[in-house]
């Protein structure tokens, strides 16, 4: 059976196509939410959509899907414009698109590194800034998917480091400033996640084997984590379960911010 928790919520989650994103469409569908989903990739997002048509309510309104670059500012005015055009309102939003860039403050180039923030910061920022007066007339909440990277610097990830320490103040910053509309804001922090964004991070299935050990072996629970289980607290947030929560950053990392391992 079905958990309506989310039942008539409609909900726009970026990064739908794949990994968290993709998970987190697929809850929100099994918990009768309306979606409107985005991401790059045409076929998966599809691919997502029908799969969320299945998991959802029998009769429920089929999602929308609007293929976005989220560094083209004209893709994210049509992508606000088009869901508020299909469901009339947004009680929800999910920045969960988001890119990873390897390199040092040696290596990172300033093309990386402006790439990274206008994917991760910037495009967020606009995104949210657009869906505000939507979340203020519905007392809606947002949910910022940032990393254990925003508050545990990685030797080797800079740009993407920096990227999500915005995100967290961001989120802050949104809190202190929607909270007397009614509008909550908040973010989850997963940590080593298995997703398709590893491949996209330039590893080969040989370097992501490794990775997956050498995090075993750091990880107070002795595993990497699925992106279910950050879904799972993304639902949380966006639910009437989390009312009286604003401003918080919940870690989904399997307890590894509370060491000192990188």
């Amino acid at each position: 059976m079905n958990d309506l928790s989310l039942n008539g919520k409609v909900a726009l989650i970026t990064g739908a196509s794949s990994g968290i994103g993709e998970a987190t469409a697929k809850l929100f569908a099994r918990r009768g939410a309306k979606l409107a989903l985005t991401g790059r990739n045409e076929v998966n997002l599809h691919r997502v959509k029908d799969e969320c048509i299945v998991l959802g309510p029998d009769g429920a309104e089929h999602p929308l899907t609007v293929i976005v670059e989220m560094s083209y500012e004209a893709d994210v005015i049509n992508l606000v414009d088009t869901t508020i055009k299909k469901f009339g309102r947004l009680d929800i939003l999910v920045n969960s698109a988001g890119i990873f860039e390897r390199g040092s403050i040696e290596t990172t180039s300033l093309e990386q590194f402006d790439r990274v923030m206008t994917v991760n910061v910037r495009s967020v920022y606009q995104l949210t800034m657009l869906c505000v007066p939507h979340l203020i007339a519905t007392r809606g909440n947002i949910v910022n998917v940032s990393s254990r990277y925003g508050t545990h610097p990685v030797p080797g990830h800079i740009a993407s480091c920096v990227s999500k320490s915005a995100n967290d103040q961001m989120t802050n910053c949104m809190a202190l400033e929607l909270a007397g509309k009614g509008v909550r804001v908040n973010c989850v922090k997963p940590g080593a996640i298995c997703t398709p964004i590893l491949k996209r991070f330039g590893m080969t299935d040989d370097d992501i084997a490794k990775y997956c050990e050498h995090q075993t072996e750091v990880i107070p629970l002795g595993r990497v984590g699925k992106a279910d289980e950050v879904a799972q607290a993304i639902a949380f947030l966006a639910s009437t379960d989390a009312s009286f929560i604003t401003a918080e950053h919940i870690h989904i990392d399997g307890g590894w911010h509370a060491t000192c391992a990188s």
